[in-house]
């Protein structure tokens, strides 16, 4: 390669970063958003603002009703419904565990107390029988309640789900 060959690359890529950096500075002044940076003071935004009502919440952790309230206004016809998420893993009928244990019965009964069902070690030994406020707070999130208990479910997050639910359990006598 000649010297005048290797002057019009080195030429040639010159000119592209120079085409490059003149392309870069008008398109920065044709849509620069913010202050321009000259010290003027004032900042440049782009777009209407919007005002908005504020909107006053309730504190996050007290609950809208208690679970005596939840409990006497679930529908356990409702509760059957939502139960059918559980189906693929709970039983009803007495003594037919599944991938789960039978929940018939369920409530009074010792927790991880389904003789013949082989139970995770931490619900095996987790202390205590089912009862509203136990099944609520579990059924909320099961691992966040016992945790290293082998189910996997995700948990209801509505608190009128878990109360419909455990109304439905409730009738499984």
């Amino acid at each position: 390669m000649d010297t005048m060959e290797s002057t019009k690359i080195v030429g040639g890529l010159c000119a592209a970063l120079l085409v490059f950096l003149l392309a870069g500075w008008a398109a920065e002044t044709m849509y620069h958003v913010g202050s321009s940076g000259h010290g003027d003071g004032e900042e440049h935004v782009s777009g209407y603002p919007i005002e908005v009502a504020a909107v006053e919440t309730g504190s996050s952790d007290e609950p809208v009703m208690t679970l005596d309230e939840m409990m006497a206004a679930a529908d356990a016809g409702k509760g059957k419904k939502i139960f059918s998420k559980c189906k693929a893993c709970h039983k009803v009928e007495d003594g037919a565990n599944g991938t789960g244990p039978y929940l018939f019965n369920v409530l009074d009964r010792r927790i991880g107390g389904v003789a013949g069902y082989e139970y995770s070690g931490a619900m095996a030994s987790f202390e205590g029988d089912w009862d509203f406020e136990s099944l609520n707070a579990f059924l909320i999130k099961p691992s966040a309640y016992i945790n290293g208990t082998k189910m996997s479910f995700a948990g209801l997050k509505k608190e009128m789900d878990r109360a419909n639910v455990i109304k439905y359990l409730e009738t499984l006598k």
